[in-house]
């Protein structure tokens, strides 16, 4: 059995209890995008299949019965799950229901490994033709088709049989890393490759990716061979099993890439860009030789082969353009400049063809609206939302019930602060995929995602639920599972049982595992020092520090959340920086009395600091741009005080820069987020360098210049000095800031706030 769902009345494996809130509308998307109620986003973001009732009293699982097959399969159609399609008036009313609870249980994972253990030496020379290559994966794209129908051991099936194997591997590294030897071996077996060949091939490289670095990335000066010398076989071509184990070993080298990126640490990033470097080399090749048969390219190059390239090209250009220079300096990956606009063509082309993979274009395509939007939702929610719906759709009119894409239409439920019908959509992505092969691993994602919704809904007894299930499960990385529950106990007033979660995350920690390993996540490395903190005040400090509030506002959740809970987050906030205040004036008490006392004076310039940046972030989440000012101010004015917790200040500074572009002052955005970047050894350092490369890149689309350095220099460094907008919009900055001193002690009304002003926390 996989996650029970509770229900009203309890049966053998489904219950459902009812939640304190009911679902309700959501907020709107953008200003030019449809509301959350809206039909376009009902459907991408509800199994087609699934109603109120059918879910309440009839979930739909993959129990022990077998799922139609599909046409490509064995003739049989999946029309029953592609007809009936909601009305969105029903999905009104199923909205309507309370949000299901998911329980984590123990299953075993040694079934859910595809088996791949082959022998380079018995691979041997593909010499099929581009017709026969196309028949001979017709066995994959029905294994594509099961997977993204959430027929996942028919997909795994398929996937061993064409692999000829009996054995597994235990890592997805190890599988990728298989598949790039035995596409290798392919290529240097059909190439008879031979030092002297090497050494010719290693020439060849180096000059292509000098014409490379000199351009756009891809290859533009070949051309096209005339047809007449294809037909007389006057020109020697690649033949398509190699260019076909070119994509192969191309692609896992892509997916060991993202991989390792996805780890953000610095080895990771150093391993990303060596695989980055592989894959391009090889998709440089296949590319090349697609562009040089010109037209007649389909009758040399299979139609899966030429998809591939679209896809691998596409997806790289993507990745490499949403990187910032000094994650790109780490990698070292190439010398040209990566093409946003070609790697979103390449793979809508890949997307059309709807060969296999096509769903994985919609995958690339989705994990980069969402993501992209939830590092920087305040500037590319407008622009990004929709393009993700429409993404979703498009998907979904294939695959209706697909779990995977279930997946990302929470995520873009998340993006429209609409939680329930996000919680609603992980849901529902655990239930198709009960007893089915990636149980396991669709629980435990859609759990994580769940138990961060709780999270974002003060939900803290819930969420404490789901990540210890985790932490148990041994999930992702039992050190921020382990923290995050006792952040939230911590926030439920359960503050023995907090401390002793902290305490275990010592136990947690593996003998070779250290926070300043090169291998450790930048979260592990925030978690690590922040439980070494506590432990040297003895928890002495944590009234004064909201761990919780603090990781959300670190994720960016404040943009997702409702105002309700965000005015909750900011009566906990001030009652935090009450705490500090009542210690301060304890401890200058005892100064005032006693001479040279034991007990140094107080420093809560860290603890008071990330209090006003959450609270900063809060209130420019909720459209208070000008109340913030007065706390981002306090928090630069004494940045040099700042001496533990170093990621505030960069963090201030692109919060300094939001408030900036929402206030008008756009040009003055930019100084303030190149000022972040400046910074450096903090932690979550290079995920404020995607945030800020992402905000500068979008100012450069929209035609806002950098303001001139001397007109910077006029403000006084240690102040944010946010000026108030001119009536006409006009984006030149005035030379020096204005003191409004009648409204100074009107914080609704600061617009400027000069470094000599100060506030009493």
């Amino acid at each position: 059995m996989t996650a029970c769902l509770l229900c009203p009345k309890p049966r053998a494996d489904i219950c459902i209890i009812e939640p304190k809130e009911q679902l309700r509308a959501s907020q709107p998307w953008s200003n030019s995008s449809p509301r959350g109620l809206e039909e376009p986003v009902l459907r991408a973001c509800f199994p087609s299949t699934l109603s109120k009732v059918e879910y309440i009293h009839k979930p739909k699982a993959n129990e022990n019965e077998e799922q139609p097959s599909s046409s490509v399969d064995d003739g049989e159609s999946d029309t029953s799950s592609s007809s009936s399609i909601q009305s969105p008036d029903d999905i009104k009313e199923s909205q309507q229901a309370p949000v299901p609870q998911v329980v984590i249980r123990n299953f075993g994972n040694s079934a859910n490994l595809i088996a791949l253990n082959i022998n380079p030496k018995d691979i041997n020379v593909n010499n099929q033709t581009p017709r026969d290559q196309e028949k001979a994966d017709e066995p994959f794209l029905r294994a594509i088709h099961h997977l993204f129908n959430n027929r996942f051991m028919k997909a795994k099936k398929l996937f061993e049989q064409q692999a000829s194997s009996q054995q597994t591997t235990d890592d997805a590294h190890k599988v990728l890393l298989s598949i790039y030897d035995l596409a290798t071996t392919q290529i240097d077996k059909a190439t008879k490759r031979n030092v002297g060949s090497s050494v010719i091939q290693y020439f060849s490289s180096y000059c292509n990716y000098i014409k490379l670095s000199r351009g756009t990335g891809v290859p533009t000066y070949v051309s096209p061979v005339k047809p007449i010398q294809l037909e007389l076989h006057k020109v020697n071509t690649i033949s398509n099993g190699v260019l076909r184990a070119h994509v192969v070993k191309a692609e896992a080298c892509l997916q060991i890439a993202i991989l390792h990126l996805l780890q953000e640490s610095v080895t990771g990033y150093i391993k990303c860009g060596l695989n980055l470097r592989r894959a391009y080399a090889s998709y440089n090749v296949v590319w090349k030789e697609y562009k040089r048969l010109g037209q007649l390219h389909n009758e040399y190059i299979d139609y899966d082969t030429i998809s591939g390239i679209q896809f691998g090209i596409g997806a790289v250009h993507l990745v490499l353009s949403s990187l910032p220079q000094k994650i790109l300096r780490i990698i070292a990956a190439f010398g040209w400049k990566a093409d946003k606009h070609l790697g979103f063509a390449l793979l809508k082309l890949c997307l059309e063809e709807r060969r296999a993979r096509s769903p994985m274009a919609s995958l690339m395509l989705l994990a980069y609206y969402t993501t992209l939007t939830s590092l920087c939702p305040q500037i590319l929610a407008n622009e990004y939302t929709q393009l993700a719906i429409e993404t979703l759709l498009d998907a979904q009119r294939m695959y209706p019930n697909s779990a995977i894409f279930l997946y990302f239409a929470g995520k873009t439920s998340r993006l429209a602060r609409n939680l329930p019908l996000s919680a609603q959509s992980f849901i529902y992505a655990i239930e198709t995929s009960r007893n089915e092969w990636a149980e396991v691993e669709v629980l435990h994602m859609c759990s994580y995602e769940i138990g961060f919704n709780h999270m974002m809904q003060n939900n803290w007894e819930e969420a404490v639920t789901l990540f210890d299930s985790l932490y148990r499960e041994k999930y992702w990385s039992p050190i921020v599972l382990r923290y995050l529950t006792g952040a939230c106990l911590d926030m439920m007033g359960k503050r023995t049982e907090a401390i002793l979660a902290f305490a275990d995350i010592s136990h947690t920690i593996p003998n070779n595992h250290s926070s300043t390993d090169a291998n450790t996540r930048s979260i592990e490395h925030y978690v690590l020092r922040k439980v070494a903190l506590f432990q040297s005040s003895g928890y002495q400090d944590m009234d004064m520090i909201l761990c919780a509030l603090e990781f959300m506002y670190l994720y960016n959740a404040y943009e997702f959340m409702d105002h309700i809970q965000m005015n909750l987050n900011l009566q906990l906030v001030d009652f935090a920086l009450g705490k500090i205040l009542e210690a301060e004036k304890l401890e200058y008490g005892i100064r005032s009395r006693e001479l040279l006392p034991d007990t140094p004076p107080p420093q809560y310039d860290d603890q008071r600091g990330a209090l006003l940046l959450i609270k900063s972030s809060i209130l420019n989440a909720m459209g208070r741009y000008k109340e913030s000012v007065i706390h981002l101010n306090w928090i630069i004015d004494r940045k040099d005080k700042v001496l533990i917790d170093k990621w505030i200040v960069p963090f201030a500074y692109w919060e300094t820069g939001m408030t900036s572009w929402h206030l008008g002052q756009k040009a003055r955005s930019r100084v303030f987020w190149e000022k972040a970047l400046s910074y450096s050894k903090y932690d979550f350092e290079y995920r404020l360098a995607l945030r800020v490369n992402l905000a500068i890149t979008r100012a450069d689309e929209l035609g806002i210049c950098k303001i001139d350095k001397k007109i910077a220099e006029t403000t006084p460094e240690s102040s944010i000095a946010v000026l108030r907008m001119e009536e006409d919009d006009d984006l030149s900055m005035p030379s020096s800031p204005e003191l409004e001193s009648k409204n100074s002690q009107d914080i609704g009304h600061v617009d400027v706030l000069h470094p000599a002003t100060q506030i009493v926390y």
